[in-house]
């Protein structure tokens, strides 16, 4: 039986209850929420050494892989989701990657990324022997005991009995979705329940074999997939054509709460999914009055609160048991308790065709980024544009608006129409509607420039690329 273990890390979900800093082109994953690292990074890290960055695939959409996220997922092996249809899809398709490209059955160790864990060294004790579990067959799920209770949770229920003697995993009898509170209370109180972590481990072709018995409209998508890349196609296109028929469903309700294979191990790794601000608050440091600061804030006579500035300051006197989070765009107001509720905005911005939701004012890009300065609708646009050195942008054309470009740092290079032209510091460059164009720099120091669009659209979408170093041509 093969020895070896490879990670799969779930990074595709779009963190919406941590707006207005988790959008959708930069959901909570990707964020640094606690320390210096990302969450992404943050679970990568932990795993080793019982794995290596190299033996880890992260599953992303192809929007975050091209997008901001861009020079983060450029570490790791990376497998492209063309649209979202939740973790069965995922996992099944990252199972028979590993099967067919190592040409191993290797133990599969599967984790969302946007999970923080104050204890690492527990966890990868716990992980060990999940592994161990694992590599007799069974479905190994994480499962935290519960300190209170929680309705934001799914539960699992394990058996009366226990453990078998010589083994860390407990018997499974059951998953529940989540609770009401006075059901949740009877959890708490009863002791034989863990929340769902979402954390899991198996080989892959255990798993691959419950997929196909509980999810059979999955199993056949994903075997002509495989067919197909076995004859010699690329996969990732394969998965780019095929991936949109499979059906939208978990892996718990689609194999996990039928299977008879599934065991639990018993985690204390002092463990949270971040799902909401009021979880952001739990897990980080109170002052003496309770309040968590973060950015330039002044806080008077405040208590038990969350507040977040980071783009300006942020005053506040006399608040209690509030979250307040910052951005350049937008300010988040909720009572402590009601965090789970920040969806509803999402909900509503998404109904009235905002943008809030999408992205910040500053957008990271592979070759920099670019900052929102105004936007009106009376035609036209400015943006603030940084490109890092070496980096260019595609080459490109516009059908709805023309661009004119100050350079205010840095030195540009422009390709317009075929020719090549060198843009210094307080020089500009006119770019007509329809003319193909390329911004690059060359230099050794950012190179900094203000763009005013001008036209009847401005929206991002109204690009067209000829050529781009960062994959971003279908």
């Amino acid at each position: 039986m093969s020895q070896t273990i490879k990670a799969v890390v779930l990074a595709g979900g779009s963190g919406s209850r941590l707006w207005p800093l988790s959008r959708q082109q930069l959901p909570k994953q990707f964020l640094k929420l606690d320390g210096e690292s990302s969450l992404l990074e943050a679970t990568i890290q932990r795993l080793q050494p019982l794995v290596e960055k190299d033996d880890v695939w992260v599953v992303t959409g192809e929007m975050h892989a091209s997008g901001e996220a861009y020079t983060e997922l450029a570490a790791y092996n990376q497998i492209l989701e063309p649209v979202g249809r939740n973790t069965a899809p995922a996992i099944a398709l990252a199972a028979a990657l590993l099967m067919d490209q190592t040409e191993d059955d290797p133990v599969m160790v599967v984790l969302p990324a946007d999970h923080i864990i104050k204890r690492p060294e527990a966890f990868r004790t716990v992980l060990q022997q999940a592994v161990a579990v694992a590599k007799t067959g069974q479905l190994v799920t994480f499962g935290i005991k519960p300190d209170r209770p929680d309705t934001g949770f799914g539960y699992i229920e394990t058996a009366d009995d226990g453990a078998e003697a010589d083994s860390p995993a407990l018997p499974v009898k059951r998953f529940t979705e989540k609770p009401d509170a006075a059901t949740a209370e009877q959890f708490l109180a009863q002791g034989n329940y863990y929340w769902n972590s979402g954390m899991f481990v198996w080989r892959a072709s255990v798993i691959l074999e419950e997929i196909r018995t509980w999810i059979p409209e999955l199993d056949a998508v994903l075997q002509n997939m495989r067919t197909a890349w076995k004859h010699g196609e690329n996969w990732q296109e394969v998965v780019r054509r095929n991936f949109a028929d499979m059906p939208d469903i978990s892996i718990d309700y689609g194999v996990l709460e039928h299977s008879q294979r599934v065991s639990l191990v018993p985690c204390d790794i002092d463990w949270s999914d971040v799902g909401s601000w009021d979880a952001v608050y739990e897990i980080s440091t109170a002052d003496e009055d309770g309040n968590v600061l973060d950015g330039d804030v002044i806080a008077i006579d405040c208590a038990n609160s969350l507040l977040r500035g980071k783009e300006r300051l942020l005053a506040a006197v006399g608040l209690k048991d509030i979250i307040v989070v910052e951005t350049a765009d937008a300010i988040l107001l909720a009572r402590r308790g009601d965090s789970q509720r920040v969806r509803e905005i999402v909900d509503q911005l998404k109904a009235r065709g905002s943008r809030e939701h999408i992205e910040h004012l500053t957008v990271r890009r592979p070759w920099g980024s670019y900052t929102v300065l105004e936007d009106h609708d009376s035609g036209y646009k400015m943006k603030r544009i940084e490109v890092t050195p070496g980096q260019s942008l595609s080459l490109q054309r516009h059908q709805h608006r023309s661009e004119h470009w100050v350079v205010v740092s840095g030195t540009a290079t422009v390709t317009r129409d075929g020719e090549t032209f060198t843009v210094s510091k307080n020089e500009s460059i006119y770019i007509p509607i329809g003319v193909q164009h390329r911004l690059q720099n060359r230099g050794r120091i950012p190179l900094q420039i203000v763009e005013v669009q001008v036209g009847e659209y401005l929206g991002e979408d109204d690009i067209e690329r000829f050529d781009d170093s960062y994959g971003r041509i279908k």
